[in-house]
């Protein structure tokens, strides 16, 4: 350390300020480079609990959406009421509450789906207990992994667990209802079409008139000045 700093002479005093500002630059550079190493990863970690916290959230809503009405799910398939004759005389395959459950059915086997590849452990078993009691025609109860699935998004959002002695209803799966609304939005743009046609009739017919009214007044006027006049005394 002594034979590289050299305060003896200008040049030693140079070579010496040079060194320790290569020293420096060389040292920032690597904490630098590793302040950015720390961070891309810090939001890479970041954007994938992001995502998979999304995709619990969605499949909370999916599997957890109802607390009244049927809070199981059919996994009776369209083609299982075909092959068997009384399913299908129990249940018409071609009525709106069959396609209401087999909507039901779909989006909580896309629920499951997403639950086993990022739950926790838990999640996984409960998620992989559903479906296959729905590949074996049994019915799906949801509550305790939707009670799993609540537990877990809390504690990652860091919010304050539920309260002990709140009870909670059991929680089913949403009912998907078919969009039906496109008809209306339609018969409603023509109905404001129609309204804004009427205006700009009322726009056209004012402008008449008033185009009216001037060519008449233009007429009068034109007719005064034509008129002979009483030679001057």
């Amino acid at each position: 350390m002594r034979s590289f700093l050299d305060f003896s002479s200008w040049s030693g005093l140079f070579t010496t300020l040079l060194g320790l500002v290569i020293v420096s630059l060389v040292a920032v550079g690597i904490r630098l480079a590793f302040m950015q190493t720390m961070q891309r990863r810090r939001e890479r970690e970041n954007r994938q609990i992001n995502e998979r916290l999304k995709t619990l959230i969605a499949a909370y809503k999916t599997l957890g959406g109802s607390f009244t009405g049927e809070l199981s799910v059919d996994p009776a398939h369209l083609r299982d009421l075909r092959r068997n004759p009384e399913l299908a005389a129990e249940e018409d395959p071609s009525s709106t509450g069959s396609d209401r459950r087999r909507r039901i059915r779909d989006a909580v086997e896309a629920a499951l789906s997403d639950v086993i590849l990022l739950g926790t452990e838990e999640q996984v078993r409960l998620a992989a207990q559903a479906a296959d009691d729905m590949v074996a025609g049994r019915r799906v109860e949801t509550a305790a992994l939707v009670a799993s699935l609540r537990a877990f998004i809390r504690q990652a959002l860091d919010l304050e667990p539920i309260p002990t002695g709140l009870a909670i209803p059991s929680q089913g799966p949403l009912r998907v209802t078919s969009g039906g609304g496109g008809g209306g939005k339609r018969d409603g743009g023509e109905g404001k079409g129609g309204g804004g046609g009427g205006g700009m009739g009322g726009m056209g017919g004012g402008m008449a008139a008033g185009a009216g009214a001037g060519m008449a007044l233009g007429r009068d006027r034109g007719g005064g000045d034509s008129a002979p006049q009483d030679p001057p005394p």
